[in-house]
């Protein structure tokens, strides 16, 4: 048996969480630079508040409404994130983490000691909302897809209240009927739309097709799926997660930057959180870009990338940083009013396995990299940072709907008055 958890809203919830205040209101989280909005609660849902808006087309109706509005709290969203998955993990005997707010439960020794999935759903409901606040919904199915399924029935569809259990070919058909095609895990819009044209309009009647013949029209994908969709397990997930092949830390600036210490300080910044990233998978990088723009929708529109080769693969800040000083006289441009930039790892090599070079000795010193990440691991992020960060912050991304940083900065830690 599998489960899938998932969080309701989970930005929205996550900033609910420290502020009661807000917990019956409707709360609206916008993307990076307040841009548009990313996540809607179910009251802000029930007021017609549709996701992915441009905020400055809709603050007028938000005000009216009394919605209340967050930028995005990233380190709080990961923190309680952590704690989350770290609750649900406890009822399981083996835990995947799909997403910031999704987990894949698998059940094996534990499926002799449960009898009932609905309350066993309830419990899981119970203690991560006891323990962090967050509202869950708990699907269970036979396979991951299923249990996928029986997820957006427990938020979606009505009369599961949070919990749904696919577990035979009666409850399979209850949920399946009332799913859209396009709401089955791995299949898009466009997918979606070539079943409407053979008639396949949800997902009931996607399982009723043979999976040979839409491996044939479609692909190998859309067989497992079908498979999956009638119980066969197809699907699972690596007990380890697979190291990434490419890592990038990119960003649009919160005002436009057009002198050259600005778009530096910004590059630099990413770089050291590539490298921070790249160490924490236990890679090296043997080359990386480094690029900056305009907005595409400025006049004389300037997009600049330059690729910079190691002599050895690094994972050391200040061998980025001295690549990033390198290249960049070619990509700043005088008078270029700079919208986003950013720098990418885009070959990696595993540490453990790496090819010396006889003649070109590494510069690395893994202890004071080792030292460098223990400080800013204890004590917040950028509190041991390079010089090249520079100090100055206009470049930083626009956040002025920012909630304190309940859980991960000494300032904002809630105080409660007896």
């Amino acid at each position: 048996m599998y489960a899938l958890v998932d969080a309701v809203s989970f930005y929205a919830s996550c900033e609910k969480v420290f502020d009661p205040f807000i917990r019956n209101k409707p709360v609206v989280v916008l993307t990076n630079n307040d841009g548009c909005i990313c996540a809607v609660c179910p009251i802000a849902r029930r007021l017609g508040v549709p996701k992915f808006k441009p905020y400055f087309q809709i603050k007028h109706f938000l005000a009216k409404h009394n919605v209340v509005v967050r930028s995005s709290n990233y380190e709080l969203y990961a923190s309680l994130s952590d704690k989350m998955m770290n609750v649900i993990g406890r009822f399981c005997d083996n835990q995947y983490v799909y997403s910031i707010d999704e987990s894949f439960l698998q059940f094996k020794n534990y499926q002799t000691m449960i009898n009932d999935w609905h309350a066993y759903g309830a419990e899981i409901r119970r203690a991560v909302w006891k323990e962090t606040r967050l509202p869950v919904g708990v699907g269970f199915g036979s396979t991951p897809t299923l249990a996928k399924a029986a997820n957006h029935a427990a938020k979606k569809l009505a009369g599961y209240n949070g919990v749904a259990v696919v577990d035979d070919v009666v409850s399979r058909k209850e949920v399946l009927s009332k799913m859209a095609v396009t709401d089955v895990w791995g299949i898009g819009s466009k997918l979606g739309k070539r079943l409407n044209v053979l008639g396949i309009n949800n997902a009931w009647e996607l399982a009723n097709r043979s999976p040979k013949s839409m491996r044939s029209q479609f692909s190998v994908v859309v067989e497992r799926t079908v498979n999956e969709l009638n119980g066969i397990v197809c699907l699972n997930w690596d007990e380890v997660k697979q190291a990434k092949k490419e890592i990038f830390s990119t960003r649009s600036f919160g005002q436009r930057v057009n002198d050259e210490h600005s778009l530096k300080t910004a590059l630099v910044s990413h770089g050291v959180i590539v490298g921070r990233k790249v160490r924490r998978q236990q890679s090296l990088i043997k080359r990386i870009v480094i690029f900056a723009a305009s907005s595409p929708h400025d006049d004389n529109y300037y997009n600049k990338s330059i690729v910079y080769e190691f002599p050895v693969a690094t994972d050391n800040t200040l061998n980025i940083a001295n690549a990033i000083s390198a290249a960049f006289s070619g990509v700043y441009v005088s008078g270029v009013n700079f919208y986003r930039c950013g720098v990418g790892a885009i070959t990696l090599e595993n540490s453990q396995f790496q090819q010396h070079d006889l003649f070109i000795p590494s510069e690395d010193s893994s202890e004071l990299m080792h030292c460098y990440d223990g400080i800013n691991n204890r004590y917040g992020n950028d509190t041991l940072q390079l010089a090249a960060q520079g100090r100055v912050e206009k470049w930083r991304m626009r956040r002025d709907f920012l909630s304190p940083s309940y859980t991960s900065k000494w300032r904002d830690i809630p105080k409660i008055s007896c």
